[in-house]
């Protein structure tokens, strides 16, 4: 069967990419090795993170501003939200990168904000217990996507304007055609199509061996701990956070989904390795490097702990988004919005893969993404 592009890896990118090309008018074709929406990869685990306040950089800010846009456009689309505001702290000691990094995109680009120390959080927050002297961008519409929710809602928008998903069928290989197009071979069928877009996350090396050096999949393992006063962890007083202190850069959300104060702990173990020799079971050393953030920070949200669950970074060198055509084969896209801080951008990265493989212009300047940069 020929389709004008094929989408390898239905996940947070994936699923939105093959929506923005259904709306185009594109035949498409999403290819998911797993389940729609499964726990094997980067975008499970209930919610995910979305702030303008970017510590990253400002250069962000843009397209951040349309995910956003684009997150509650879906959620109407699909009939319920998909994004819910909390409000959200960057905290760090005063001259660190993740409060000075977060308060420059909020002066570059006007975003309203408060500059507040670690006893003004305590005073407004009942559950922080922070040092005081911690300094902290207060951004009032930062909150939370619904990660597994929102691949489902792309998915069923995308069929309903056409496209056609595949799940639990892996891509083994694709190879060019003479005279343009790849055709792309599968453990069920074979397929052709105009373009090819790999999405597939850890997986990415796999399709793409070349590329192994620079997308390193990565352990992470997020935790849920049960608040001893869980009024204090709600999504109406308790921002989303990334807190970096001695015990290392942590996140965390509030209550949702599961009975508990979700919290990660960025790079974790620094584990890394393929996606089928990195551990999937969360063990007791996991769940103590979660708690000794709690215990020190959050005390009345070290209880009992919920549920513990992996998932796979996929980190590049400079941990920036690789999104470009593959030397070489033109015809094929890379899409590694990832390295740990990429699911809040699905939403608009699927709207610049589908410019790329439709009109060649996306709306915004990727060239920090592109594959030159390691050469």
């Amino acid at each position: 069967m020929t389709y004008d592009v094929i989408v390898a890896g239905v996940g947070g990118h994936g699923s939105a990419t093959c929506y923005q090309l259904a709306l185009r008018g594109q035949k498409v074709l999403g290819l998911e090795r797993f389940d729609i929406a499964n726990s094997m990869g980067s975008s499970h685990g209930i919610t995910r993170i979305i702030r303008l306040a970017y510590f990253e950089g400002p250069f962000y800010v843009p397209m951040l501003r349309r995910a956003v846009e684009l997150w509650r456009e879906t959620g109407d689309r699909f009939g319920e939200p998909l994004m819910i505001t909390t409000g959200g702290l960057d905290i760090a000691p005063e001259g660190h990168a993740i409060f000075e990094g977060a308060l420059e995109s909020c002066r570059v680009h006007g975003l309203p904000h408060e500059v507040l120390t670690g006893a003004d959080i305590n005073a407004r927050f009942a559950g922080f217990r922070l040092p005081a002297n911690l300094r902290a961008v207060y951004e009032a519409e930062a909150g939370f996507i619904l990660s597994e929710r929102a691949i489902v809602a792309h998915v069923a928008l995308a069929q309903s304007a056409g496209a056609e998903i595949r799940a639990r069928e892996r891509v083994v290989e694709w190879t060019p055609i003479a005279g343009g197009g790849v055709r792309v071979r599968t453990d069920r069928g074979v397929y052709e199509a105009g373009r090819l877009i790999v999405a597939a996350g850890a997986w990415l090396a796999e399709l793409v061996p070349q590329l192994a050096p620079l997308a390193v999949p990565e352990r992470q393992v997020l935790g849920w701990f049960q608040p001893a006063t869980p009024a204090r962890f709600t999504p109406d007083v308790f921002p989303v956070t990334i807190l970096d202190v001695p015990e290392g850069a942590f996140y965390l959300l509030p209550s949702y989904g599961i009975p508990g104060v979700k919290i990660g702990l960025h790079r974790h173990f620094q584990e890394t390795g393929t996606p089928e020799t990195l551990s999937r079971e969360a063990t007791a050393r996991d769940e103590a490097a979660l708690r000794a953030c709690l215990a020190a920070y959050f005390p009345d949200a070290n209880g009992p702990v919920m549920a513990l669950r992996t998932c796979l970074y996929t980190l590049t060198p400079d941990e920036t988004f690789i999104v470009d055509a593959l030397p070489g084969h033109e015809e094929v896209i890379i899409a590694s919005p990832c390295s740990g801080h990429g699911y809040k951008f699905a939403s608009v990265m699927g709207e610049i893969l589908a410019d790329l493989a439709t009109s060649g212009s996306p709306r915004f300047d990727i060239a920090p993404f592109r594959l030159s940069r390691f050469a």
